[in-house]
């Protein structure tokens, strides 16, 4: 009998030569990164610095208030026990991928018109039914991010559910939409309980950003509703401290007073309002020309940042403003 013919081993293949990686360059030194942008707030206002942001941003990270306790956010919030949902899917939305009217973003915005579910978004039921499924809601709004492949990360404020307290007037007044709609004059605002767990990329977000921006949107029950976050505030101090002289905290005020929230406020009230709750704020946006050029020490940057149509701001030219400043 023949013996078989003996099986040649294969020839070991050489490894590849390896690559030294480059050298890290330090930022400062490399007019082409793309910033670090963390923007913080909740609403319309939020979504729309963000439509801003990613026009020039390498990085960005949305701090997103989980305090609304209104229509369907609110009836979420009670069934199924997490926090409020809605302005994160604004923010979801906002920073979907390339093509920003996919099916995924426009069913994401669907409102149901009745039946047990009118008046509740798709995208807040997702984010709930994903909250539910894994017991994890950063998980879930890592999903919903995937879903819509967004340009950045999405996170809550706080990682439970919380309460917006308000002293209107002298009285206690608790709840975003109660604060919302009382008349007088809104004297300072908190959150309940006031030890609410901020997540830890939240805080790591915040050191690491290159240019943080406040705002628009409604001032005390949107854009100061993530401020005055005990954990975000000492974030954004440490953070100031740590770039003592840089203008790396803007502040973007609103384009008109929201009555009643705040009904009569000038660029300089919605200013001393954000500063008077502790907020460091090194330079604000406003659109007013009759603004001064600093207030209470801050430089103050004057642009026709609005719409044509005055019913907004303008994404392209706050971004050219915004992009100045990094």
């Amino acid at each position: 009998m023949t013996p078989p013919t003996p099986v040649t081993p294969p020839t070991p293949v050489t490894p590849p030569t390896p690559v030294t990686p480059p050298t890290p360059v330090t930022p400062a030194k490399d007019p082409r990164r793309r910033p670090r942008v963390v923007a913080l707030g909740g609403g319309h206002g939020l979504a729309t610095t963000l439509q801003a942001a990613r026009l020039y941003a390498g990085e960005l990270t949305a701090v997103v208030s989980v305090a609304d306790d209104g229509g369907s956010s609110g009836r979420l919030r009670q069934i199924a026990g997490i926090p409020a949902p809605g302005d994160l899917r604004r923010c979801l939305v906002a920073m979907a991928g390339a093509d920003a009217d996919s099916t995924w973003a426009r069913a994401f915005e669907y409102r149901f018109p009745s039946g047990d579910l009118e008046g509740h978004a798709l995208g807040n039921l997702l984010i709930a039914g994903l909250a539910n499924v894994t017991g994890n809601f950063g998980e879930a709004l890592q999903l919903a991010s995937s879903l819509l492949g967004t340009v950045g990360r999405v996170l809550p404020a706080t990682a439970t559910p919380v309460v917006l307290k308000a002293d209107v007037a002298g009285t206690e007044v608790l709840g975003q939409v109660n604060v919302s709609e009382s008349p007088g004059t809104i004297s300072g605002v908190s959150i309940v309980p006031p030890d609410a767990p901020v997540p830890a990329e939240v805080l790591a977000a915040i050191a690491g950003a290159d240019q943080i921006v406040i705002g628009p949107g409604s001032l005390f029950t949107s854009v100061l509703a993530v401020c005055v976050v005990p954990g975000i505030r000492d974030a954004l101090e440490a953070r100031r401290q740590a770039n003592a002289g840089a203008r790396s905290i803007v502040y973007v005020c609103n384009l008109r007073p929201q009555p009643p929230e705040t009904a009569g406020f000038t660029p300089a009230d919605h200013l001393r309002a954000v500063l008077g709750h502790g907020v460091p704020v090194d330079a604000m946006i406003t659109h007013d020309p009759a603004a001064p050029e600093q207030l209470d020490g801050i430089r103050v940057v004057r642009a026709p940042v609005n719409r044509p149509d005055g019913a907004g701001h303008a994404p392209a030219r706050l971004a050219a403003v915004l992009r100045r400043l990094t």
